[in-house]
């Protein structure tokens, strides 16, 4: 939860859903896919907090807590940028006016307390992935609506458009090179802070 994974999944199963075959890919096929492309993202992340806290306190140079304030701050960094690139800033202020101990102000995102920081994250996560499945799932609707409605209007009410929709959505998706669209949409909206 404190990854890239859940936008990956949410728009990963929005895909599958729009393309009408909810059962393709399967389920494993779609998480196994999120989770590699969070771990090609997050990847530089998680060296940088490997460096900055776990070597260190290996060697004996940092204590227990100050390892764990050091190595959670390059996740805590990212986060913060997520939520900052996403515009999703009120959310967490949201979250910090009702922090256990009390409202809080904070000057930076560094000073934001973790028990606040970790919901924001996953609320701004949440609304980036739908907000790319909505884009991604228009171009499916508006070949539903177009097959619904020649269908209907040719007369063939018996038919159910699903049937005629499901195999022309796969075609337009595999000539368009769908599954490379979808990853690269994916992976842009984390570029500019995956460094």
């Amino acid at each position: 939860m404190t990854t890239c994974f859940v936008r990956m999944s949410v728009v990963l199963a929005l895909v599958r859903q729009g393309l009408g075959a909810p059962q393709i890919p399967s389920n494993q096929v779609v998480a196994s896919l999120a989770i590699f492309l969070s771990a090609m993202v997050m990847w530089p992340v998680w060296k940088q907090a490997w460096r900055d806290g776990v070597e260190p306190y290996q060697r004996g140079t940092l204590t227990a807590t100050a390892a764990a304030d050091r190595g959670s701050l390059p996740l805590r960094r990212w986060m913060a940028a997520q939520i900052a690139e996403a515009g999703t800033r009120d959310t967490m202020l949201l979250f910090l006016a009702r922090h256990p101990d009390g409202p809080r102000s904070v000057a930076t995102y560094d000073d934001v307390p973790i028990e606040t920081l970790l919901p924001a994250f996953l609320v701004s996560e949440l609304e980036t992935a739908f907000a790319i499945g909505f884009r991604l799932l228009l171009p499916f609707l508006v070949l539903d609506l177009l097959v619904a409605t020649l269908v209907v209007s040719t007369g063939l009410v018996m038919l159910p458009p699903t049937l005629v929709s499901l195999p022309l959505k796969l075609l337009v998706f595999v000539a368009a090179d769908g599954w490379t669209l979808v990853i690269q949409s994916l992976l842009d909206s984390l570029q500019a802070t995956a460094s």
